[in-house]
């Protein structure tokens, strides 16, 4: 073999062997092995995984550098320095970096992350407390003698590869080198699938503990790196806890920290099943149920007669992976930059779903939970949850997004229709989405439309393509109810209905101008609740919102629950007018509430504001403004900032 082949490989070998004694040390020594429920042998080798992911990316750096003659650390004066010294240097960062870890796991229970970067503005205070915490002097002298090992074996390494007598040819040598960096990309990639493995699968063990000891520290902390400067503002939030503990009906006399949980009892009496639909981009004034002279709902526009229908629903932002977290969580994600799901430092959340005790909960997706890192909050967060995604089903994928919408639905109902506790099922569609895929297998029965291109602008469509996968979007909905009909459970289950997030666009005369202008299109979208033998039609006019799903469906189921973040039971409040919806651009930086019959909008860049109608055309009367702009200002910013700082306080509680 090549010498530098060889030396690439041993090199990451000695690496390999580092971090994985780094992982069993934590297993021995920080009370990894008591009370364990997952299988260990499982978490030891997403924990490899994740160490081969860091050790791909060393390996294909020496392997493309090496190519480079005078960096060539076996034909190179020179490239021998360079190696030599940056393997030394990298060296002495790992072993200091797994110190560090250690002693950050053993104060937080936390693997290292760019969180400690924080502490850096106070210098002086945070070098005094860690001066005063641990025993530095000695902690300083076993990374140097730690660092002085490791190199050595480098060096021993570096000399062994060097002295080893080149055999093979040049073809041979150039095989092997690919074959290096065809692995070496696997292990970079983590898995044979459609997306890397990523931070969010070590948070799929279902033990918050086992999460810890998988992760690498130094992915952790790089992966963290972003979010390091995502906080909240705690004073702010007690300055508007008096407005949200009136809002929420909370006793605001508790001292402390601000208190937000309120716990619910139930009837108790019964247990009906729950199916949860998150649509994708059901958008509501491009439906039915609004009067679209498209019609493009048909089908649900009759379910929605005959069910508890609110059509002034609102999620609190754009983007399917920020609706799933505010629907499974109660927060709306706040955070600017990147999602909340996305965030390691965030992943521990409180969720209802766990309070319904001796339910199977089941979660469908069409694709991958992979994306956007759902899978790490999904498992991290609900209680023995199984999660139903592409390689699952005994259907084929069309595109992108994985199976149809339709078979999605069917192989829910088969999953359902073989169950013998109640159960809370989710089911995320996706095929409302580009490519706008009609399955072959349905054209037929679908039947395909087409209208002039000014007709669908005028009725909030860009495309015959967008107009049908909507409609599609109708059709699965119709397929999925008359095979759930046909069902035991059907007579005993709630189903509920909402669009992730609506779709920003020209809702022309269907509504009021601000709904356009004002982007209200990019939020509003339908909330039906479902069950012919449970629940009377109703049609209400109150304003809602997402987060408050999970507790209106723990209020028709009658249990007992906890509430800890913003949603609150729209079949249960004393006065219905008091309801309101938070909102947040991300894309123009502004935040937002709907209360009543208007908007208001603060933009976070310049402190512009506006308060608009949303049900007439007409101006706001001056004697009204003021006072109603006052208003709904204290509002935006309490939902703001509270929202902040649930993000970061709605763990839950750890199971013993």
């Amino acid at each position: 073999m090549h010498k530098r082949l060889t030396w690439i490989l041993l090199t990451v070998l000695l690496f390999f062997i580092v971090m994985s004694g780094d992982r069993l040390f934590l297993l021995f020594t920080s009370g990894f092995l008591h009370g364990i429920s997952t299988n260990l042998f499982h978490v030891l080798v997403l924990g490899t995984r994740y160490d081969l992911r860091e050790l791909g990316i060393l390996a294909v750096v020496m392997l493309l550098l090496g190519f480079i003659p005078f960096l060539d650390p076996f034909r190179s004066s020179f490239g021998k320095k360079f190696w030599l010294g940056l393997l030394s240097v990298l060296s002495a960062l790992v072993v200091f970096i797994y110190v560090i870890d250690a002693m950050h796991f053993d104060y937080l229970s936390q693997r290292l992350n760019a969180s400690i970067l924080n502490f850096l503005p106070e210098g002086n205070t945070s070098v005094l407390m860690v001066w005063q915490t641990y025993p530095v002097i000695k902690l300083l002298l076993l990374i140097a003698a730690l660092s002085a090992v490791l190199i050595f074996f480098l060096l021993r390494i570096f000399i062994h590869a060097g002295n080893q007598i080149e055999t093979a040819g040049r073809r041979k040598n150039s095989l092997s080198g690919t074959a290096l960096f065809v692995v070496a990309a696997l292990c970079i990639f983590g898995r044979l699938d459609q997306y890397p493995l990523r931070w969010s699968d070590a948070f799929c063990l279902g033990d918050s503990r086992l999460s810890q000891l998988a992760l690498n520290p130094i992915q952790s902390f790089f992966s963290s790196m972003r979010f390091r400067n995502v906080s909240y503002d705690e004073q702010a939030t007690r300055k508007y806890y008096p407005l949200m503990a009136n809002y929420f009906g909370i006793d605001t006399t508790i001292a402390g920290k601000p208190r937000y949980s309120r716990v619910v009892s139930g009837s108790g009496l019964t247990k009906p099943n729950i199916v949860l639909v998150i649509c994708e981009s059901f958008s509501a004034y491009k439906s039915s149920m609004w009067g679209n002279p498209l019609n493009t709902t048909p089908y649900f526009n009759t379910l929605c007669e005959q069910g508890i229908f609110f059509n002034h629903c609102f999620t609190p932002h754009f983007g399917t992976a920020r609706g799933v977290w505010a629907t499974v969580t109660g927060i709306p994600d706040v955070l600017l930059d990147k999602t909340a799901s996305r965030n390691p430092m965030i992943v521990d959340q409180h969720s209802i779903i766990n309070d319904f005790k001796g339910y199977d909960k089941d979660y469908f997706i069409g694709g991958s939970t992979s994306w956007a890192n759902i899978k790490g909050v999904l498992e991290n967060n609900i209680q023995g949850i199984t999660i139903h995604e592409q390689g699952s089903y005994n259907a084929q994928k069309v595109d992108v997004w994985g199976i149809s919408d339709k078979n999605l639905f069917l192989q829910a109902n088969e999953v359902l229709r073989a169950k013998n506790a109640p159960f809370f099922a989710v089911i995320q569609t996706s095929d409302n989405h580009r490519p706008y895929t009609i399955p072959k297998e349905d054209q037929a029965a679908f039947k395909i439309v087409s209208f002039p291109q000014d007709t669908l602008v005028k009725y909030g469509f860009q495309s015959n393509d967008e107009l049908n996968a909507f409609r599609y979007t109708d059709f699965c909905f119709q397929k999925f109810m008359e095979a759930a009909k046909k069902e035991t459970y059907f007579n005993n289950t709630v189903f509920v209905f909402v669009g992730d997030h609506g779709i920003r666009g020209n809702a022309g005369d269907m509504f009021p101008k601000a709904w356009t202008a004002n982007a209200l299109t990019c939020f509003h979208v339908p909330l039906l609740f479902y069950a012919p033998a449970l629940l009377k039609p109703e049609k209400h006019t109150m304003i809602s919102s997402q987060v408050d799903i999970l507790p209106t469906i723990a209020g028709i189921a009658g249990i007992h629950y906890t509430n800890t973040t913003m949603g609150r039971d729209l079949l249960h409040l004393k006065d219905t007018t008091t309801n309101v919806a938070f909102l947040i651009d991300h894309d123009v930086r502004n935040i937002a509430v709907v209360s009543g019959d208007y908007l208001f909008q603060r933009q976070l860049n310049n402190n512009n504001e506006a308060l608009v109608s949303i049900t007439n055309n007409l101006p706001i009367p001056k004697e009204t403004e003021t006072a109603v702009t006052d208003q709904m200002r204290q509002l935006t910013f309490a939902f703001y900032e509270t929202s902040r700082y649930l993000l970061f306080n709605n763990r839950k509680v750890q199971s013993k």
